[in-house]
């Protein structure tokens, strides 16, 4: 087996092979270095990287199976890690100037799991300033760019952790997502990227414990990669008053299902929103596919009235949480973007907030009722396939205006409002070479279910295999 096929292994068969002693972590980790050094340059993905830290650990690890002590589910695995997720003694810079230099003394809890299942840390990927927007840059790194054709954007705002998915740089990724940010740079680079339900992945720290929006979740190539990966960062937490009791070891269970006589509606639109004919177009293809499967699709959709002020709302809110100090002290040094995100949350009044909760728990209903008809619901992740890497975000859609710069991504937003677990799969390729995945939505709190439905997609159509060219020059 070639390196290069080293790189391309699902994690699961990665972990077999440690396990087995076939390939030793020190071995794997040579690798996968080898393989950032070959590729980062062109796309960008990677911006810290610690060789000598992540050598050493490898050797350790391998110390550790060598003396027959228990190991972790993620044994020996290299990782970089969001930029936006702390990480203990290694630079935390959020995309920001402000915090280029920035050091933490403690690491997120999904960083914390991950290393306590045997991940490795070897750096950090990139993201744009604190996450704002679908569209991976920032001051500090400069723009992460798409595999499948550099003069584009991967996505964001885990753009740097889909695009090393994407290159074999490493072969699983965590990631974040308030309106999209796991799911469309996956769309947009040809991997999985699966929002849980809130809760699912506790997010510690945080000023907002019972946030009902913003959601830490996994990446990786396949969905069997992504369940391994949230049976780790899954489980409740003490600390986070959200968190599921049910424990992580739920996703570890076989992901085969039957899907005879399954019920899936289907949208092109989400009722009314303008969508560019190529991502139908590529979509409307897999409909065959997921009939195979014994599945009865049919066209319907919940009713989105209402959703997209409400996200606003919610998502204002939670700027000023976060970042409304800043805005305070050093407005010049955000990005416009940015600095306008945060002051719609800063205008807020009680009595808006007390609407768009009303409303959430409005769709909420309308949702539930919807899923006593359906089993699952599929829809565009994202309304444009992957545009230019020196547009900030889209203008237009199909000649409608977007008013705001987030107005491009309502297909994933309204889903994140919904509170239900959704996941971006691979689903095919516009004429030109450009990656589109399919967003299935599941019932409340079905995280399992939505993996499974999508594992058996992935199954039949094995669009995860083809590779970016970038990787093979």
């Amino acid at each position: 087996m070639t390196n290069t096929e080293i790189c391309f292994l699902p994690a699961v068969k990665i972990v077999e092979l440690i396990k087995s002693k076939q390939l030793s972590c020190r071995e794997l980790m040579e690798i996968q270095l080898q393989q950032i050094e070959k590729v980062n340059s062109k796309v960008n993905a990677v911006v810290t990287l610690l060789q000598e830290k992540g050598l050493k650990d490898a050797e350790e690890a391998d110390n550790l199976l060598a003396s027959g002590k228990p190991i972790g589910p993620l044994h020996g695995i290299p990782v970089t890690h969001k930029d936006l997720f702390l990480t203990k003694g290694i630079r935390t810079t959020f995309g920001s100037p402000l915090f280029s230099d920035f050091v933490p003394n403690e690491n997120s809890l999904i960083i914390e799991r991950m290393q306590a299942a045997g991940a490795i840390t070897i750096g950090k990927n990139n993201a744009p300033e604190f996450g704002a927007g679908s569209q991976t840059y920032n001051e500090v790194f400069g723009k992460t760019l798409n595999p499948y054709d550099t003069t584009k954007t991967c996505g964001g705002s885990s753009g740097g952790a889909a695009v090393a998915l994407a290159c074999g740089m490493q072969p699983i990724s965590d990631g974040s997502d308030t309106g999209g940010s796991l799911r469309n740079p996956a769309n947009f680079c040809n991997v999985v990227g699966f929002r849980p339900s809130p809760g699912r992945v506790p997010v510690w720290p945080s000023e907002m414990g019972w946030d009902p929006i913003s959601v830490h979740g996994p990446m990786a190539r396949t969905v069997q990669d992504t369940a391994l990966l949230l049976s780790v960062i899954a489980g409740p937490d003490p600390r986070v008053p959200n968190s599921i009791s049910e424990p992580g070891d739920l996703f570890s269970q076989s992901l085969q299902k039957d899907f005879k006589g399954t019920k899936i509606a289907w949208s092109n639109n989400l009722g009314g929103l303008p969508v560019d004919p190529v991502v139908n177009s590529v979509l409307n293809a897999q409909k065959a596919s997921l009939e195979n499967l014994g599945c009865t699709v049919i066209e319907d959709e919940p009713d989105f009235t209402n959703a997209d002020r409400a996200f606003k709302i919610w998502r204002g809110w939670a700027r000023e949480i976060g970042q409304g100090e800043l805005l305070k002290k050093h407005r010049k040094d955000l990005k416009e973007t940015l600095a306008w995100d945060i002051e719609q949350g800063v205008h807020l009044t009680g009595p808006d907030i007390g609407w768009a909760e009303a409303e959430r728990m409005s769709l909420f209903q309308r949702m539930h009722s919807f899923f006593k008809e359906y089993d699952y619901f599929i829809c565009p992740v994202s309304q444009v396939p992957p545009f230019d890497v020196e547009t900030i975000y889209i203008n237009e859609i199909q000649n409608e205006k977007m008013e705001t710069f987030i107005d491009w991504m309502k297909s994933c937003y309204y889903i994140t409002l919904t509170g239900a677990p959704s996941i971006s799969v691979p689903a095919g390729f516009t004429p030109s070479g450009l990656p589109v995945g399919m967003q299935i939505v599941g019932k409340y709190r079905d995280d399992l279910g939505v993996l499974q439905l999508a594992h058996a997609f992935e199954q039949i159509t094995e669009f995860w295999k083809i590779r970016p060219e970038v990787t093979k020059l």
